[in-house]
Formats: structure tokens, C-alpha cells, sequence
């Protein structure tokens, strides 16, 4: 297949090229090395699969994680492209199996773990294998500056060095600095790379910070808001997971967990019970989540607040992958800055690493945590604080944060600097933010009397003051660079040479502080369409996703349902014009799909078609006499959910009946009658012969009872028969 926009539409079913993906599909095929930076949702896959596809060869996707190579490969099988996976999920009679099958060039893509490529069953496949592109997925984790590393993938280059011809490489992922760029360009042996970043941005995303006094009330809150809906929840600790978890199914939410500390056959068993929509909500640590390829999730939540951006970009990116709306909402306290504190001192992933650069990571680390904390309390846009971060501009308000739905003011706190600024001072500089704040407002605990504090100038000089807004302030003051953080674990705080004009009067401190707030979350809706046409689409979804043993999102997404209820198509053609259906799946599931939007889709008038009043139904009569298909109509019409819906035709019978062999056409006297077939006598068809005004006779088929209720069940309730 030589067409990319045919290959695009037959398999896929886009009609367009997505940002990006049409310049690194060219580049592939022009046999370039190419680097995507790509947000989650973006297509980074499509960018590899098409070309793939396209070409002769074998493509090899070198990806982390089991869960992204099952999802991708039930997709592509579905979407009619050959595929399959290598790795540990498989025993060894299906490795084997598989890898024949892969040697006798029956798949076009492979998916393999990089552990894999080092396997000598894996290699000699390889060797003779014509292997004509490498894709290597999440690329960022060959960088050891990246927030993923793996030493595994050191080991790309080395397999793809031992092949006798070099394939095309395509590294992908969707986050990456500037060196961490540079390392995959570097470490991956990348020649002369087309380089493509369409930008970080997710419009689909809503964003949201916030501090509630009881995180575990208002998790319950902001899950039970979205009941039904499917969503994640990362915890920072496996015991966080256990605890946040039992809550949730405690209190009626269908709930499952991941962390490492679970044996592989539950991980497996929990993962696949979240994917294929057994269970609502996942709460788990960071280690599930990357390559997980469910679209349909509708929000991630952090309980608790990851150690850097980045980290929270991918993980929270994981919802709204189908590009309807979708939360992410972040549950902020500073207990959380001391947890990633405590993580990035005692986290030792590379050994490899020299003494000094350890140490240069560890300040690499603390910088990145001080980014995380300044992105949790800032006043300014959210989108726009993460996407400068990534090094792009942003204007200044989005409206689709937490941030941008806050109304604030700008309010002089020079005096209130002047005393926690003072307090800082008078204590010593010894202490940490809660200290200073129980000394502002006289707080007489023991330690503050065993440490005499109590006996300071500044005990109590802000008994007025809520502790809330002393540490609001204190943030403030720390983003303005007035404060310093020192130390890990319970840092303490420290005055800068920006504070002593303040001190002296010489200079004032203002900072934005919340007036009215509008909303801190907005839950999150599939795009306007009609909500009961959509749950109806669900409906054949999940019938068709449980027959063929995949995910419901991979039969179609919301999107593509969300679609269908916009277009209303209501033949193939149409039904091929929605956005994610190919050739492939209009053979496979478009009648199912079809019968159910005609059944909703209103005709010139507004009127929706005929639907059937299920309570009038348990009263209905049937004709004990035979009668006439005009007769059976205004019986059926009375069964009529509601007046202005439209009316069933007596040709909308007879025309059913012809189209399935009850009926036929035939001529007597140079007239034309639609008379019965042996089948449709067999079903209680006869023919009459009546006389006109005229003095002519005509034919009338009639209907017995048996007749009747067979059309009452086949055509009448024809679509809830066939789904």
C-alpha cells in the first residue's frame, strides 16, 4: 500500500494527519533517523506504525512495559494490521510459537521489552530477520537524567550494532529537556535525526491544585463526583495505596491497587481488571501508569505530590489520551515536600554513577522538587507555569485551571513580611515553617519553652493571624526569593540579602492572594453530545469488547463515539467519514453500531424514529383474524413511545419482508404485487382477492396471528433482537 493517507483512513480511521505526525511518517519513510517529542495523546504511535505498515520489512517497537505492548498489539490486531509481543507474559511454548511466527515474517510489528534484545533465542531471530525499522518508545529512559532511567536501554545500540544491516531508527517519548535530548541523540547513535516537538500542551486537560485540611474526604468527594467514570489515583507509598485504596472500595467505589510490592500475578490480574473496565479506579504508586494505552481514563488525581514535573506531567498526561475533556487534579501539602525529600536522599538507582555525579543528580533533583512545589503554590496560570518549564511560551491565563477560575487581588503584606522575616532572625535561623508560625502565633508548646522561644520579641506577635496564612506568606516570601530552604528532610528556614530593605523599611512585599473562588476542579464531560445516544453506544462497545476478550477503548474510543453521536451517520459511508473508523472495523462491528444512531438520529421534522412504549406492549392485542399490513400499522403505531416521534410506514414492513425472502414481486395481468414466497406462507402470509369500486379485482396480502407476532419481534423490536 503506497498511499499514507489511505493507510491512515483504511486502518486507522483518520481522515488527517495530527501536529507532527505527518513530518516524522515522511522522514521514516525517507529512511531518516527521527527524534518525536510528543505529548501523551498526541499519535506518537501512528508516527512508527504507518511506516511500518508501508514498508517492507519487520518493524521492532522497543517499549518498557507488558501493558503498552498487549494494549498496542489488541489495537493493531483489531485495526487489521498484523502484530504481536515478546516478553515474560508469554510462556515458553508461546514465546516459541511467537517467535517462529515472527521468523516466517507473519507479523509487520514486533513489540519487545529491552531486557529481551540481550536474549540469544531473540538475537539469532534477528540476525536473520529483515528488520527494516526500530522504533524505541519512552526514549527518555536511556537518559540518566531523565525521571525514568533504565541501564537496560544502554543496550539498544549495541543490539542494533550486531544486525547485518542498520535499520532506521525512530526514538519517541513526551517528555525531555534539552540534555536529555541531546543523551538520546547521543546514547541511540541517532544519524542526522529529524527532530519534531509539536509542544506540551493538552487542551483537553483541565488542571487543578488543591489543599484541603482532610485529603482523604476530599478524594471520596471528588471520585464519587465522577462516579462511573474511569480514573487513577497515585499515591507516593505502597502503604499510602493500601490505605487510600481500602477506603475507597469501603465506601462503595470500585477500586483496585498497584505497586511493586504486589507479586506479578496480582499486578497482571489488578491492571487488566482496570483496563477492561472491571474496576473504576486504580490507586497506585508511579509505578504503573507509563505505556499504559487505555484512552478513556477521565481523570488522575495525586494524593500525593510527585518530586517533578516531569513525573507529573507524564503521570497525570495518562488521562484524556482520546482527546476529550479530562482532570487532573493535585492534592497539595507540604508533608509531601518532605516525603520527595526523603526519596531523593535515599534513592540510589545507578551505581554507576561517579561520587560527584550523584551528587551533581542529587541537586538536580532538589531543584526539580523546588519547581514541583513552586508549580503547587502559585497563584499564576498552571498550564502556563508547566509549559514554560518545558521551555515554551504561554500566555498568561488559559481558563482551564484551578488557577485561572480563581478570582485574585494583589495585597501589600510588607508588615506581616517584617515580623516572619524578623522571627526568622530572632530564632536563630535554627528553625522550619511550622516552628516560625507557632512562634508568631504564640503557641506554648514544650518545645518552644524548652527552646525558650516563648521568651522572644516576636512570640505571639501574630496571635491574630491563622496558621494557614503565616505559611501562605512564608511561600511567598520563599518564591520571591526573601526565604531560603535549607537542608533535607525538615529543612529550616534562612533569610536572603533581599530581606533586610524590607526589614529597614527601605522596601514593600506584595503578593496575589485568592478573593473569590469560582472552582478548583471541573468535572470533566465528554464534549456536548446526546448522553443517552453515547451510554447507548457504550452499550454494543462493552458487548463486542467482552466477545473478543479487548478493552472497550480499543473496539473505539469515547472520542470516536463521542463523534458518531455529533455525525449521526446512518450508512457506511457516513459511518467511514467519523473520526477512528477504518475499512476494518465498519466490516467488523458498523451494522451493530449503525442500527443504534438510526434509532436516535431525528428526521427533516426533528421527530426521532419510531421507539417502542415497552409498558403498552404488555397490553398490545393481537388480531385473532387475519388482517392487512395497513391494519397491523396503526396497531404498531399505537405502540408508539410518544406523539412526536415518527410513525411506522406500512412499507417500512413490507419492504423488510421483500429484503428477507417473505415477500417477492410478481406480475399478474401487467400488474405488479408484492405476493408471498413458500417462506412467507410457512409464516402465516395469505393472499386475498378483493374487487374495486371499479368493478377490478386486486390481491391483498393479510396477516394471521402467527404473522403478527413474528413482525412485532423481528421488525418491530428488530434492533434491542439483534444487539
Amino acid at each position: 500500500m503506497s498511499d499514507k493517507y489511505e493507510v491512515l483512513k483504511r486502518f486507522f480511521g483518520y481522515s488527517e494527519f495530527r501536529n507532527g505526525q505527518e513530518e516524522l511518517v515522511d522522514a521514516l519513510l525517507a529512511k531518516q533517523d527521527v527524534l518525536g517529542i510528543m505529548p501523551t495523546g498526541a499519535g506518537k504511535s501512528l508516527c512508527y506504525q504507518i511506516p511500518a505498515i508501508m514498508t517492507d520489512g519487520i518493524t521492532l517497537v522497543i517499549s518498557p512495559l507488558i501493558s503498552l505492548m498487549k494494549d498496542q498489539v489488541n489495537a493493531l490486531v483489531q485495526q487489521g494490521v498484523s502484530a504481536a509481543y515478546l516478553n515474560r507474559s508469554l510462556n515458553d511454548a508461546q514465546y516459541s510459537k511467537a517467535l517462529a511466527n515472527a521468523g516466517n515474517r507473519k507479523y509487520k510489528i514486533i513489540y519487545v521489552a529491552p531486557e529481551r534484545l540481550e536474549s540469544s533465542s531473540f538475537l539469532r531471530f534477528a540476525l536473520n530477520a529483515d528488520i527494516s525499522l526500530v522504533a524505541v518508545d519512552e526514549a527518555h529512559c536511556v537518559s540518566q537524567w531523565g525521571q525514568d532511567f533504565r541501564p537496560s536501554y544502554l543496550n539498544i545500540t549495541a543490539f542494533i550494532s550486531k544486525l547485518i544491516r542498520r535499520p532506521v531508527i525512530g526514538a519517541f517519548t513526551a517528555t525531555a529537556t534539552e540534555e536529555v535530548k541531546n543523551d538520546i541523540v547521543r546514547l541511540l547513535n541517532l544519524n542526522e535525526p529529524i527532530k519534531v516537538t509539536t509542544g506540551f500542551d493538552r487542551p483537553n486537560l483541565f488542571f487543578s491544585v488543591m489543599r484541603p485540611q482532610n485529603k482523604s474526604a476530599e478524594l471520596l468527594k471528588l471520585i464519587k463526583e465522577r462516579k462511573n467514570q474511569s480514573g487513577i489515583v497515585y499515591c507516593s507509598t505502597r502503604k499510602r495505596v493500601e490505605e487510600v485504596c481500602d477506603r475507597l472500595n469501603e465506601s462503595g467505589i470500585s477500586a483496585t491497587r498497584y505497586h511493586a510490592g504486589l507479586d506479578d500475578e496480582e499486578r497482571v490480574k489488578n491492571q487488566d481488571d482496570f483496563v477492561y473496565d472491571r474496576k473504576d479506579v486504580m490507586v497506585a504508586t508511579n509505578a504503573f501508569g507509563m505505556g499504559i494505552d487505555k484512552s478513556d481514563v477521565r481523570f488522575v488525581i495525586h494524593y500525593n505530590m510527585p518530586k517533578n514535573i516531569e513525573s507529573y506531567y507524564q503521570e497525570a498526561g495518562r488521562a484524556g489520551r482520546d482527546g476529550e475533556n479530562a482532570d487532573c487534579i493535585l492534592l497539595y501539602s507540604k508533608a509531601d515536600v518532605s516525603t520527595c525529600r526523603y526519596f531523593i536522599e535515599n534513592t540510589n538507582d545507578n551505581e554507576d554513577l561517579s561520587p560527584e555525579q550523584k551528587e551533581l543528580f542529587r541537586k538536580r533533583e532538589e531543584e526539580r522538587l523546588k519547581q514541583m512545589v513552586f508549580y503547587c503554590t502559585t497563584s499564576d496560570c498552571l498550564r502556563g507555569n508547566m509549559l514554560r518549564y518545558f521551555g515554551e511560551e504561554y500566555k498568561d491565563f488559559c481558563g482551564k485551571c484551578s488557577n485561572c477560575l480563581t478570582e485574585f487581588e494583589t495585597v501589600d503584606v510588607t508588615i506581616e513580611a517584617q515580623k516572619i522575616l524578623s522571627c526568622i532572625i530572632r530564632t536563630g535561623q535554627f528553625y522550619g515553617a511550622k516552628m516560625i508560625t507557632d512562634v508568631l502565633r504564640g503557641v506554648s508548646s514544650d518545645r518552644i519553652c524548652r527552646a525558650r522561644l516563648d521568651r522572644q520579641s516576636t512570640f505571639g506577635i501574630m496571635n491574630d493571624a491563622k496558621a494557614t496564612e503565616i505559611k501562605y506568606i512564608i511561600e511567598k516570601l520563599k518564591e520571591q526569593d526573601y526565604i531560603i530552604s535549607v537542608g533535607a528532610g525538615k529543612p529550616i528556614l534562612r533569610v536572603t540579602e533581599m530581606s533586610y530593605p524590607v526589614l529597614k523599611g527601605k522596601a514593600s512585599v506584595k503578593i496575589r492572594k485568592a478573593r473569590q473562588l469560582k472552582s478548583t476542579t471541573q468535572k470533566a464531560e465528554i464534549h456536548a453530545v446526546d448522553p443517552e445516544l453515547f451510554d447507548a453506544l457504550k452499550v454494543v462497545r462493552t458487548y463486542f469488547a467482552k466477545k473478543k476478550g479487548v478493552p472497550a477503548f480499543v473496539i473505539f474510543s469515547d472520542a470516536t463515539l463521542a463523534d458518531m453521536c455529533r455525525v449521526m451517520p446512518t450508512t457506511e459511508a457516513e459511518f467511514l467519514s467519523v473520526s477512528g473508523v477504518g475499512t476494518n472495523k465498519l466490516e467488523k462491528y458498523g451494522e451493530a453500531f449503525l442500527r443504534v444512531i438510526r434509532k436516535y438520529k431525528p428526521d427533516k421534522k426533528g421527530r426521532l424514529p419510531f421507539e417502542i412504549d415497552n409498558e403498552k406492549l404488555n397490553y398490545f392485542e393481537y388480531s385473532d383474524t387475519p388482517i392487512s399490513v395497513s391494519a397491523i400499522t396503526v396497531k404498531v403505531n399505537e405502540l408508539n413511545k410518544d406523539g412526536t416521534r415518527q410513525k411506522l410506514k406500512a412499507t417500512d414492513i413490507t419492504e423488510w419482508l421483500l429484503d428477507n425472502g417473505y415477500l417477492k414481486m410478481t406480475e399478474i395481468n401487467s400488474k405488479k404485487y408484492k405476493l408471498p414466497t413458500p417462506k412467507g406462507k410457512i409464516l402465516g402470509l395469505t393472499t386475498e382477492t378483493r374487487v374495486n369500486n371499479d368493478g377490478e379485482w386486486y390481491k391483498v396480502v393479510l396477516y394471521n396471528r402467527t404473522a403478527q407476532e413474528f413482525i412485532i419481534e423481528n421488525i418491530v423490536l428488530k434492533t434491542r433482537t439483534d444487539n
